[in-house]
């Protein structure tokens, strides 16, 4: 098998890792929505257990912080009236946390979230982690690449779930997500394989 070179190497995008304390957090959905019932993702815990450290230094290196929530609607798995639409309490904002809330894939399509990032005085360097890696993880990096932003993905604070492939074979949740994540790579941003790769 021959592999090719990214599409950021063709172009000479900048594929060095950004420092957490000159970037802003993105928090994408964790919520419990992805923790249990229908939506529960495979690896779901662990990711959350990896955004939370990774919150945490971000935090403590006075890195700005803005959360985002998925609104689905009432009686949706995204209700965030409910406990099921909730932001996890591991993850759950704090004062001066800006909560964003989104009801497509890409959380800058018909959001503040721009503008919310340019009163932080963010410049180009965002972190993304959260839920799910093939949807809102990939098509928000993809609109924050499209702004002019250089994101990248905490791969270890992000998780999946297993689908069926358009063959109608079954597609596992570990293949979507380095598919997720090879395709972020290949143009949209770059990729941290956990959260202790970046450094503060």
């Amino acid at each position: 098998m021959t592999v090719s070179r990214t599409l950021r190497d063709v172009v000479g995008l900048d594929n060095t890792l950004p420092r957490l304390s000159e970037s802003a957090l993105v928090m994408i959905d964790f919520q419990n929505t992805y923790r249990t019932g229908v939506m529960r993702l495979e690896g779901a815990e662990e990711a959350l257990a990896a955004g939370a450290r990774l919150l945490t230094a971000a935090r403590a290196a006075g890195t700005p912080v803005v959360h985002i929530v998925n609104d689905g609607g009432e009686g949706t798995p995204y209700d965030i009236r409910a406990e099921i639409g909730a932001i996890s309490p591991e993850v759950a904002p704090v004062d001066g946390e800006y909560v964003v809330v989104k009801q497509v894939p890409n959380a800058f399509h018909g959001t503040d979230l721009e503008k919310v990032l340019r009163e932080h005085g963010v410049g180009t360097e965002l972190i993304l982690a959260g839920f799910m890696t093939h949807m809102c993880v990939q098509f928000t990096a993809q609109g924050a690449f499209n702004l002019g932003y250089r994101p990248t993905v905490v791969a270890e604070a992000t998780a999946t779930r297993s689908l069926p492939a358009a063959d109608g074979t079954a597609l596992s949740a570990d293949a979507l997500q380095t598919a997720a994540l090879t395709t972020v790579a290949d143009l949209f941003g770059t990729v941290a394989p956990t959260v202790d790769d970046l450094t503060v």
